[in-house]
């Protein structure tokens, strides 16, 4: 158990007992249950979640599940009045069977349609080199969603940040949404304190996201720095997929040409809790050269409005050597290249930060875990206005921000 009374210091010790502040990389399928203390056949042949939906396109869709015991697994779907289509996961020839992560991409979607989905997994009991018996097939379904729209008009979504394991969060604060649409959610970071192990992922965050909406709405999700922390770290990466399936990315929705990036730890490298094995300076060095190519492309030169998301900002968090660091190699790049506004969170104090000098764009931080700072953050766009609205756990609207074209 997490020890009480925790202050920072003493948690940067205890996650040094407890597996270390990492999030170097991804580990493989095979080595998730053993790194969880979990026996993946302890459950049964069941969903241990509903499907929840990433990667988002307009002609493709990824649809995510995990079940107790090893499955070949595949979705069948429709798009209204269409006809019935089956896809499954195919590599080299062979199509897959997952110990516990399923994963099937929809191809050939197209774009700003409804589709009915159903998914199924079928227990691999015994697999021999001349015999594979299978056990009991499971279906969850039909659930639905519909793929983006491939024009340049409108774009309408939700940000959480900082939920720090109080998985009731997500519910509460996708509620004061009320009716108004929206095509998917995005989470940006500290959605954990710390990464113990695939039940906690599954019970603080990706249950309360189907509860709420992730089956029928996608959502991306990018690192805080709480991420980084905990034996189970280097696991994460395994259960979502973003848009060319790396930690930071980029994708078109509307007007609006967005960047996502990861700030990695808020401390130095050499800071003794990482125990030498934190490398977040190169990972910020390889965005920034990233960034700076990518900054020059057409589609970002084009795009009526330029956002960045990424869990630490590079103002108003203090002097911590991960906001420096950010300051140094990203802001220069932001101010040259006119980004409209920057969307973060990780300080736990809400508020909308006009242009100044250091940074000629907003900075919209979202709040932090308590009640009474909690924040939604509601992002809308069209062709002539881009425009947020921040929402307090209370209902209450504490900030607001747009910009004209």
């Amino acid at each position: 158990m997490k020890p009480d009374n925790l202050n920072r210091r003493n948690f940067l010790q205890w996650t040094a007992l407890t597996g270390g502040a990492l999030g170097l990389g991804l580990s493989p399928v095979e080595t998730i249950a053993a790194a969880a203390g979990q026996n993946i056949e302890t459950k049964g042949h069941v969903f241990l979640t509903k499907p929840y939906l990433q990667a988002p396109e307009p002609d493709g869709m990824t649809i995510m599940w995990l079940t107790g015991r090893q499955s070949q697994s595949w979705v069948e779907y429709q798009a209204v009045g269409g006809q019935k289509l089956r896809a499954e996961s195919s590599v080299n020839g062979m199509f897959q069977i997952n110990p516990r992560i399923q994963r099937i991409r929809l191809n050939g979607l197209k774009p700003g349609t409804a589709y009915s989905y159903t998914v199924f997994s079928k227990e691999i009991v015994d697999f021999q080199p001349y015999k594979i018996t299978f056990g009991e097939t499971i279906q969850s379904g039909p659930y639905s969603f519909t793929t983006p729209p491939d024009d340049k008009e409108n774009v309408s979504f939700l940000i959480l940040n900082d939920i720090h394991d109080r998985p009731a969060s997500y519910s509460q604060l996708i509620g004061l949404n009320k009716a108004e649409p929206y095509d998917f959610v995005f989470l940006n970071g500290d959605m954990f304190d710390y990464q113990t192990d695939e039940q906690q992922l599954i019970d603080h965050m990706i249950a309360p996201c189907t509860a709420s909406f992730a089956s029928l709405k996608p959502f991306m999700f990018i690192r805080g720095n709480h991420e980084t922390r905990g034996k189970f770290s280097p696991n994460i990466g395994q259960y979502f997929e973003n848009p060319g399936g790396r930690a930071y990315f980029s994708f078109d929705r509307g007007p609006v040409h967005f960047i996502c990036l990861d700030t990695g730890e808020d401390k130095a490298d050499d800071t003794p809790v990482y125990a030498g094995l934190a490398d977040y300076d190169r990972f910020r060095e390889e965005q920034a050269a990233w960034l700076a190519q990518h900054m020059q492309s057409k589609a970002y030169r084009k795009a009526r409005f330029k956002v960045v998301l990424m869990h630490i900002p590079h103002y108003y968090s203090g002097d911590w050597h991960g906001a420096m660091h950010c300051r140094q190699l990203f802001g220069p790049l932001f101010n040259k290249h006119k980004i409209d506004m920057l969307i973060s969170g990780h300080t736990h104090r809400y508020g909308i930060h006009e242009p100044q000098e250091g940074h000629n764009f907003p900075i919209v931080i979202g709040g932090g875990p308590q009640a009474g700072k909690r924040t939604l953050i509601r992002f809308r766009a069209n062709p002539s206005k881009l425009s947020v609205e921040m929402i307090r756990d209370d209902g209450q609207a504490v900030g607001t921000y747009s910009i004209n074209r």
